[in-house]
């Protein structure tokens, strides 16, 4: 073989090879997005579980929620009063003392009719992986609603199952939102699912943990 055929294989290798690394993380979201479709429903078709598990997002300075976070709130508000879930575990990061979304979930909660002991904040949700690691091992849920929004539902699910727990999942989706927020956070899903993936294998990074608070 001359070095000129060799050349152009080893540069076909290498192509199809950057084809395959390029081509396998859409791949992995696609079966991802295929297995969890079935376990994704709306409140009203949504099977009954003790507990919801709100997962937080971006709460502003005024402490006031963004629109997705208060969608989440407000869906799970909706499962709490229909009689699917009993209780709502409101995951979100307050790893700084001036950032507190569990707070803030809660109490737009409590604004919204749920009865204050209803509703279990867990401040060391500050990851999506943290949140589902700490619904088993600090809240001790064997059983939950994941309620986030639509884009997001098939990476939670999957974190929460790969970690122990059955779940199910009810979309948030409420409105139209910004077209430019959706754009920039589906397209974050292909790599945050290949985290996602190496989190579970990994069990790493570890999310923070303390004493069993079971959710009664």
């Amino acid at each position: 073989m001359n070095a000129g055929i060799r050349r152009w294989l080893v540069l076909l290798a290498g192509a199809l090879l950057l084809g395959i690394l390029m081509l396998s993380p859409f791949a992995w979201q696609r079966w991802v997005d295929t297995r969890y479709a079935p376990a994704i429903y709306t409140v009203d078709e949504a099977p009954a579980a003790r507990v919801a598990i709100v997962l937080g997002a971006r709460v502003y300075n005024s402490g006031r929620l963004s629109a997705m976070l208060r969608d989440r709130v407000d869906t799970a508000v909706e499962l709490y009063k229909a009689g699917k879930v009993d209780k709502l575990l409101v995951s979100g990061d307050n790893s700084s003392s001036d950032y507190d979304e569990p707070g803030a979930m809660m109490a737009h909660a409590i604004e919204r009719g749920v009865a204050p002991e209803d509703i279990q904040p867990d401040y060391g949700g500050r990851r999506t992986y943290d949140s589902c690691y700490r619904a088993k091992a600090i809240f001790q849920v064997d059983e939950a609603i994941v309620v986030t929004q639509a884009f997001h539902l098939p990476r939670a699910l999957f974190l929460c199952e790969s970690l122990g727990l059955r779940v199910s999942g009810v979309s948030a989706d409420q409105r139209t939102y910004d077209p430019r927020s959706i754009a920039w956070s589906e397209t974050r899903e292909v790599p945050a699912l290949v985290a996602a993936l190496f989190d579970v294998i990994r069990r790493a990074p570890p999310p923070v943990l303390g004493d069993p608070i079971p959710i009664q």
